[in-house]
């Protein structure tokens, strides 16, 4: 496929078919791109008109074309699109660009689909349609209908080159435009639009592949094939090539506009985060973001996992550090007791060597201390990039004393740096922003955008190592067959006990006699369970009596029970009714997955039984999760701190409830039938007393 993407953005030939003689229609200005960036080949004209433009003469038919053409482009109405395309497979072509809109983006799916399938089996790749075209920076071509301009051919031995595929062209114009001015140059943008062929998995392998590209960005709104997307961003990231992601979708109106807008069908955003964040993809949440990250990125593709280190002249800044980075649930490292014996006899005795470092007023007396804390900060393995927030000196030679000093000890490292200099909009000397563009180093005017950036870059850097930690779970022998829809609980715990999950004793009972026989064996007290894949809620049905002490309260908590079934929900004809032992307590919890249409298993785990609802704490993962990487997320849920105690309570047995979490993982990859599985509650019991699934519902297709 890279061989097609390479005839498509470095073309020897191209035809444009939809040619006007009205100047200034798409066809005229994909000409005047063409031209006027000495595209060398041929190019060829087809238009109904005939005649000439520019002196090339245009055809009436696109069956007049010459064979092999390697582009062709389309400034056509959708109506003309499937004619042209049928026609350029007779030539020959081996791609088209459709910039029509009037398909899949409006509901016209199936004659999307049309054009897909007959272009497939003429072996011609389709760009579009709904999109914008392309730009190949790396050779000066661009196929696009939105104005004419001189392509600049980007030197990028000098400074690091970005790639953007985007399905919106106009947003992907405004974060070349930012990365331009921070001396970020761009590879290529491509505009896939409404993907019929190309998409995002074609496009990401190229770029991996490409010398000139160190990272990749992409604005998705519709993942169309995710598995292929994962995949090629997983080759990516081990090329060394990061990918950073910005996705719209997280609010009910994000989700409309976008179906308005490509024909998107709108996915779970809390599902497609979980993926994307654990297979080692930078997935930011605002432009800004996106574009500060792809900077950091592209100039330490590599950064370090270590939180953050942070040096100012403030010790309010420091404070303000801790609070930010806090609120990103990312912590601020101590120093190692070395950085702290290296630094203490080399700064001033009132400034304390610490993470964050406040170096106060002294670097007006000591400005080579703008070279000492900051390499001690990069050379210190306990820490991972430097975010330096520090205003500008008193007078320009101290000015540019400071930054002489931050770009030798930029020298000394490989680790990412930003230099911030407050003031907001303050001037910075020219004399001072040639010097740092000189020597790469990445300037900031907002201590915020620099702090989260390094943030996303040293989550970004955690994810990466997560991907290479997956789980290959082995199949799961001698499951109970199950049913389709909604299982009974007795049979869904069958299920979860063949998987190893431990569950209260019982056994399901017909009769009341045979439900005395069991209460009896299993020693009071018991519950009773009624049973239907009718009956997902039993709770409220009145299908759960609890505590029940002996025979005699079992026989009349029996028939309270069949009676509360019949008024809930009349003529109900249960499989029976699960007689259980009263499990001990334990910490509630939730564990459960479901089978995302788009992505696959993800599974969750949080606070459970009311508080599911009530409070939302939950952590959502991919199945393939090892059960160190689980006890990582369950400590980051709000109220993790239950899990170590509280109040008396004794600490969690988190290594069972991480088993627990895993072998479900285990059953939604093997057992593909199941879609949906909800452990609620859970009781996590104290350290080497595991957990015990006291309810469970599971639906399969």
């Amino acid at each position: 496929m890279s061989a097609v993407i390479d005839k498509l953005l470095h073309p020897k030939s191209v035809a444009i078919i939809g040619m006007s003689s009205k100047p200034g229609s798409p066809g005229h200005v994909v000409l005047g791109n063409l031209k006027l960036n000495d595209f060398s080949g041929p190019i060829h004209l087809v238009g109904r008109s005939g005649g000439e433009v520019e002196g090339l003469p245009v055809l009436q038919t696109v069956d007049e074309l010459p064979a092999n053409v390697d582009v062709a482009v389309f400034t056509l109405p959708a109506a003309g699109v499937k004619e042209a395309v049928q026609g350029c497979v007779r030539r020959g072509v081996k791609s088209a660009i459709i910039f029509s809109a009037g398909f899949a983006e409006i509901g016209e799916r199936e004659a999307q689909d049309d054009i897909s399938r007959i272009a497939r089996a003429g072996n011609m790749s389709l760009l579009g349609p709904n999109c914008l075209g392309y730009t190949n920076y790396v050779d000066g071509i661009a196929i696009g209908f939105t104005g004419a301009s001189k392509v600049p051919v980007i030197d990028s031995d000098r400074d690091p080159a970005v790639a953007i595929v985007s399905q919106s062209g106009g947003l992907a114009g405004h974060i070349r435009q930012a990365l331009a001015a921070r001396d970020v140059l761009t590879s290529y943008y491509v505009s896939t639009g409404n993907e019929a062929d190309l998409g995002l998995a074609e496009f990401i392998d190229f770029f991996a592949q490409d010398a000139k590209t160190k990272a990749i960005i992409v604005y998705v709104e519709e993942f169309r094939r995710p598995e292929s997307f994962i995949a090629a961003a997983a080759r990516a990231r081990d090329a060394g090539k990061p990918v950073l992601l910005l996705s719209p979708g997280r609010s009910v109106k994000a989700k409309a506009a976008v179906s308005s807008h490509t024909g998107a069908l709108a996915g779970d955003y809390a599902v497609m985060r979980t993926i994307v964040t654990h297979a080692g993809i930078a997935l930011v949440d605002t432009l800004d973001e996106i574009v500060d990250t792809a900077e950091l990125l592209a100039r330490y593709p590599n950064p370090p996992a270590q939180g953050p280190a942070v040096m100012t002249f403030s010790g309010a800044f420091c404070a303000l550090a801790y609070d930010f980075y806090e609120d990103l649930g990312l912590e601020v490292p101590a120093l190692s007791p070395e950085t702290e014996a290296y630094l203490k006899p080399r700064v001033p005795a009132f400034i304390p060597p610490k993470n964050p470092l406040d170096l106060g007023t002294a670097t007006i007396w000591q400005p080579e201390l703008m070279e000492i804390g900051p390499s001690a900060l990069l050379a210190d393995p306990a820490l991972g990039g430097l975010v330096i927030s520090a205003p500008i000196g008193t007078s320009l030679p101290l000015t540019m004393k400071y930054l002489n000093h931050v770009i030798a000890a930029a020298k000394t490292s490989t680790k990412p740096l930003i230099y911030a200099p407050l003031g907001d909009r303050t001037p910075l000397p020219q004399e001072f922003l040639d010097l740092a563009r000189e020597h790469r180093i990445m300037l900031s005017r907002s201590a915020d955008r620099s702090m989260r950036a390094m943030a996303q870059a040293t989550f970004y850097a955690r994810s990466v190592e997560r991907a290479k930690e997956q789980v290959r779970h082995p199949p799961l022998a001698g499951l109970p067959k199950l049913g389709s829809g909604t299982q009974p609980e007795w049979l869904g715990k069958q299920l979860l006990a063949a998987a190893g999950i431990r569950i209260p004793q019982g056994a399901l009972a017909k009769t009341l006699d045979e439900a005395l026989t069991v209460a009896k064996h299993l020693k009071f007290p018991v519950v009773l369970k009624a049973q239907a894949g009718a009956l997902a809620h039993k709770t409220e049905a009145g299908g759960v009596l609890l505590n029940i002490k002996d025979e005699e309260g079992l026989r009349a908590a029996w028939t309270t029970l069949h009676a509360n079934l019949e008024k809930h929900q009349p003529g109900l004809q249960p499989d029976g009714v699960l007689v259980e032992k009263m499990a001990a307590k334990g910490l509630e919890l939730v564990i459960g997955a479901k089978r995302d249409p788009l992505w696959g298993p993800v599974l969750l785990v949080g606070l459970g039984g009311i508080w599911v609802e009530a409070l939302g704490d939950v952590r959502l993962m991919p199945p393939d999760l090892s059960e160190a990487a689980i006890i990582e997320e369950l400590f980051k849920l709000r109220t993790a701190k239950l899990l170590k105690g509280f109040r008396g309570a004794p600490a969690v047995d988190v290594e069972a409830v991480a088993k627990t979490v895993a072998q479900v993982g285990r059953l939604m990859t093997h057992a593909q039938d199941i879609v949906e599985i909800d452990i609620n509650p859970v009781f996590a019991h104290g350290v080497g007393d595991g957990v015990t699934a006291v309810d469970a519902l599971i639906v399969t297709r």
